[in-house]
């Protein structure tokens, strides 16, 4: 998945890091991130680089993690163009890209991007937040009040019958993701991820569910969610009553019925492990 970047090693622990001309930049605009592609590789910036286009880089940059004991920094506010091959790439076009470890990076940088520049004010009184200098928190100068990043936590639910498993497929209008996936929600306030795996199952396709099972997680900045995946078998009757608000299709495939796809979801790594035949 995404975040298996062995033998990479990713740290996230906050720390008081002044950035060196050696250290990578990730740029942010537009839901885009600047970096240099070659042959489906990506390399992003030093700040060593940046100082023709961006004066301030050093005074600007803003510490995010750390891969393999090297700091990575992003900037704010600052309007940086493309220069010497590099360009602004989307987001999507990441799970097409290697390294993995530097696709892994520029995403989940995204997520710190984006929850920093939306919380440049406080929801509680207006007033200009500043960055904490003990933990990655922005704190409001006025009222006090401190906010964390923000994380919605989600499910993906295999749903099985026998030998089948149920694939959807998204509506025009909800995704522009057009392959085969598994149901998937967010969990709601006072739910349990059972509970909301019961749900989704219940919106989305009209089925109930038992024998709920945890399989593994994954973070997915693509969102800015963390998914928790299960599996479960089909309780009763197997009609589906498709929610066409979000869904266009849900069909009952066997093992060779399911196409393959790549493991850097969790979605895909759970059907691939259903049409091996895994223990789930």
């Amino acid at each position: 998945m995404i975040q298996d970047i062995l033998p990479h090693v990713y740290d996230v622990t906050y720390k008081r890091a002044e950035i060196k001309p050696c250290d990578t930049v990730l740029v942010y605009r537009e839901g885009k991130l600047l970096c240099h592609v070659e042959e489906g590789l990506i390399r992003y910036p030093t700040a060593k680089e940046l100082e023709c286009v961006c004066a301030r880089v050093y005074e600007l940059a803003k510490f995010m993690f750390v891969i393999d004991g090297a700091n990575f920094f992003e900037i704010q506010k600052e309007e940086i163009k493309p220069f010497s091959g590099y360009e602004y790439v989307a987001k999507r076009d990441f799970r097409e890209l290697g390294p993995d470890y530097l696709v892994f990076a520029g995403v989940t940088g995204f997520h710190v991007h984006d929850w920093y520049t939306d919380t440049s004010f406080c929801g509680r009184c207006g007033a200009n937040m500043k960055g904490s200098t003990v933990e990655r928190a922005m704190v409001c100068p006025s009222c006090g009040k401190i906010y964390y990043p923000q994380i919605c936590p989600s499910v993906i639910v295999g749903v099985i019958d026998q030998d089948k498993l149920l694939l959807t497929k998204y509506s025009l209008a909800h995704s522009k993701h057009r392959n085969y996936a598994l149901i998937a929600g967010y969990v709601e306030v006072g739910e349990s991820f059972e509970d909301t795996v019961k749900r989704e199952v219940m919106e989305e396709v009209g089925l109930k569910v038992k024998n709920i099972r945890y399989y593994k997680s994954q973070p997915w900045p693509f969102s800015n969610t963390l998914l928790a995946g299960y599996f479960c078998d089909l309780d009763g009757d197997r009609e589906v009553k498709v929610d066409e608000s979000e869904l266009s299709t849900a069909v009952w495939l066997t093992r060779d019925e399911i196409p393959d796809t790549s493991n850097i979801s969790l979605t895909g790594t759970m059907m691939m492990a259903f049409k091996r035949g895994d223990k789930v």
